[in-house]
């Protein structure tokens, strides 16, 4: 797998390994930067690996991961602070890495709205300050509480620490009733020299960077060691508010600097993309000389009304855009080649390099993808490096591609050891020897020991413990390993059996090293505090190849309740079965996760620790919307030629009054929404009796005629 190659030449295999390797290498480092404020990435690394997934999820929507960082904003908050639900969510940016990026967007939007390409259209442009993001709530003109971004739904509340910033107003200059005001802390490179300088004579931890500073400082559960901490904020939009600020953009930001608030004196409107672009390389020349630090321009819709239409993605607006700076290379020697075994089997080659500086973060282990990686071809053949492959000792050069995903992007054969030997792809499990095979049209080799490989069984079982899943408070990777280790558990079923099996007797978890009666006792309640599970968070715990965070919650809205999809999957005939043509009829849901998810319930082995586990649990049916809608909870299919709104605009406005939007006419379909051209699907659902309307009626029927 080479990330070099475009992801419109990936085959459905290829693509499959990227996501596996993708969502692996953010894991951490989501956890990393967002919760301990000791990034193990930059912001520009961490970003070009989750573009790459983003646009890997765009050509094969089908094939999200079930650790899609598509599906994550930030980390889950840290249980040092109390936590704060945002009113409105705070999400995350999509990112641009050249030009055609940023023209892709502008011309992404006026798809979406049905734009000409000459139809006017406006952006504001701003530097991304490289900060820690906070929501500051005001109620009356008077500031509530503060919180950071979180996970983007829940925060920590860190009001009396951001109430010790001179930038952070404490009353509005004017009696607004409700207004959430989101920025970015920010330490000066002047002050971020000061402060190390005074940690140093303290004999204290010095900071490795400004952003570091920012967030370690705005985070300590002490306001006073805030309070000597030279933290600024800039605001830069808002979320919860009572009453307009503006009817656009740039209107906003002035309304803000007018109630009181520091705003980026760069932040500047423009009616072209050429505009914008010549911004972007103005700000990038004054990067040096700013005294704080950014990593990029961020390009927003000037108008708010097309800022509403626009909408959502699942982590990010579709309105805005973060253009990225270019990236960073270094020359280092690749000092070994070592295979790890991933939760599916995956046999995944690791280059460690001896530590080697790019762009200020120190990069020592670079994944090297797969065997055709490693041999200097693309699994179609094509040479990739000139066809140079890598061997252990080579001297490598590591390109931080946006500055953000390592890889190697070249080998000097000139400097390669006389006793140089090509790198030997392993075709035995190292983990339990089994046959590690390599299927036709898959560049991944894949052990196939299954459950009895333990790589394979702890990487599940670390999966169903993780945040998206169960989330279970004590019970990590370190604890599920020692656990696996000893016998303990070796299947999910056997965390909801701790206590019976550990809590009393002669070998007892209080009794073991590193824990005690105290702490056993709270981990054995916080395994039953997680007997009650989502449906959706249960399907994701599972860890079924391909079945993601989001495609969970899709599946358990789209069935409703465990038993419902229990049934269905009983019954369900690959390529022969209403059941079937209903599977793939979910939005969202394609060929390749649903023959995933048939083939773990089929399996006699996988189907029995299944059915074990949920005899544990309480599985809560999926959440039914309570929006007042016409079409709240109905299943909606879109055929035909719209023309007065976008296919997607539709599909996005459905789904934002509650609807369930479908792919296939079935007996389940509640409403068939027909343009012209709409063919075989009108027909079925005549057939079927289903009610069929045109464009008119339903912008009529949803408020929008």
């Amino acid at each position: 797998m080479d990330f070099a190659k475009p992801v419109s030449e990936l085959t459905e295999a290829q693509a499959i390994a990227e996501l596996a390797d993708l969502a692996r290498q953010l894991s951490s480092a989501n956890v990393a930067y967002h919760t301990d404020d000791a990034p193990i990435m930059d912001d520009a690394r961490y970003d070009t690996l989750k573009r790459r997934n983003a646009e890997i999820e765009a050509a094969f929507p089908h094939l999200k991961h079930a650790e899609s960082p598509t599906d994550q904003v930030g980390s889950a908050p840290s249980e040092k602070f109390t936590k704060i639900k945002h009113a409105q969510r705070m999400l995350s940016l999509s990112n641009a890495f050249d030009d055609d990026d940023v023209r892709d967007f502008d011309k992404q939007i006026r798809s979406f709205l049905g734009l000409s390409v000459d139809a006017p259209l406006s952006y504001t442009a701003e530097p991304k300050i490289d900060g820690l993001s906070l929501s500051l709530r005001y109620e009356g003109g008077n500031l509530v509480y503060a919180a950071t971004r979180g996970d983007g739904e829940t925060g920590e509340n860190v009001t009396a620490n951001a109430l010790t910033i001179a930038d952070v107003p404490k009353h509005l200059k004017t009696g607004i009733s409700v207004i959430e005001v989101r920025g970015e802390v920010y330490m000066s490179h002047e002050d971020f020299a000061k402060l190390n300088a005074a940690q140093t004579m303290k004999n204290d931890k010095t900071f490795s960077n400004p952003r570091n500073a920012a967030a370690g400082s705005l985070r300590q559960l002490d306001p006073e060691i805030t309070r000597a901490r030279p933290l600024r904020f800039f605001a830069y939009a808002w979320g919860d508010v009572s009453e307009a600020l503006s009817d656009t953009q740039i209107g906003g930001i002035q309304a803000l600097a007018d109630l009181g608030f520091s705003t980026n004196p760069l932040t500047q409107q423009f009616a072209d993309v050429d505009r914008m672009l010549d911004h972007y390389r103005q700000i990038e020349a004054q990067r040096a000389s700013l005294g704080y630090d950014i990593d990029g321009v961020v390009y927003k819709a000037n108008d708010l009304d097309l800022q509403v239409r626009l909408g959502f993605r699942s982590t990010t607006p579709r309105w805005a855009i973060a253009h990225k700076f270019p990236a960073e290379t270094a020359w280092t020697t690749l000092e070994a080649i070592e295979i790890q075994v991933g939760r599916t089997g995956a046999l995944s080659p690791v280059a460690r390099l001896k530590p080697v500086t790019v762009g200020g973060v120190v990069v020592s282990n670079v994944t090297l993808h797969n065997e055709d990686y490693i041999q200097g071809r693309d699994s179609k053949g094509a040479p990739i490096r000139e066809g140079r492959d890598l061997r252990e000792g080579d001297w490598v050069q590591v390109y931080r591609a946006g500055d953000v995903i390592p890889k190697i992007a070249d080998v000097d054969p000139d400097k390669r050891p006389e006793n140089s030997v090509p790198f030997d792809f392993p075709t035995i499990c190292p983990e339990c020897g089994s046959d590690a095979i390599r299927e036709a049209q898959d560049s991944v080799r894949r052990c196939t020991g299954g459950m009895i490989c333990p790589a394979q069984a702890v990487e599940k079982l670390k999966h169903f413990v993780s945040r998206g899943a169960f989330d279970i408070e004590g019970l990590g990777a370190k604890q599920v390993e020692q656990f696996y280790t000893d016998g303990w558990i070796t299947e999910p079923a056997d965390i909801f059996l701790l206590r019976e099996q550990f809590g009393s007797g002669l070998q007892q978890l209080k009794n073991r090293e590193g824990w005690g009666e105290k702490s056993a006792d709270n981990l054995f309640q916080a395994i039953d505090e997680k007997r009650t599970i989502a449906f959706g968070r249960l399907l994701f715990g599972l860890g079924i190849r391909h079945v993601g965070e989001n495609s969970g919650k899709l599946l358990a809205n789209h069935f409703g309740s465990w038993s419902n999809l229990r049934n269905a999957m009983d019954h369900i005939v690959p390529d022969d079965s209403a059941e079937w043509d209903e599977l793939l009829g979910v939005d969202g849901v394609g060929e390749v996760m649903a023959r995933a998810l048939v083939a773990a319930f089929k399996n006699p082995v996988e189907r029995a620790s299944i059915d074990r586990l949920a005899a544990q649990l309480n599985i809560e049916d999926a959440e039914v919307t309570t929006s007042d809608s016409p079409v709240a909870g109905k299943i909606v299919v879109f055929s035909g030629t719209l023309e007065k709104m976008t296919r997607a605009e539709a599909k996005a406005t459905a789904e934002t009054l509650g609807a369930k939007v479908s792919g296939s006419v079935s007996k389940k379909t509640d409403l068939l929404v027909a343009g012209p051209g709409a063919g075989s699907k009108a027909k079925k659902a005549a057939e079927l009796g289903v009610e069929t309307i045109d464009e008119d009626s339903w912008l009529s029927l949803i408020g929008k005629s």
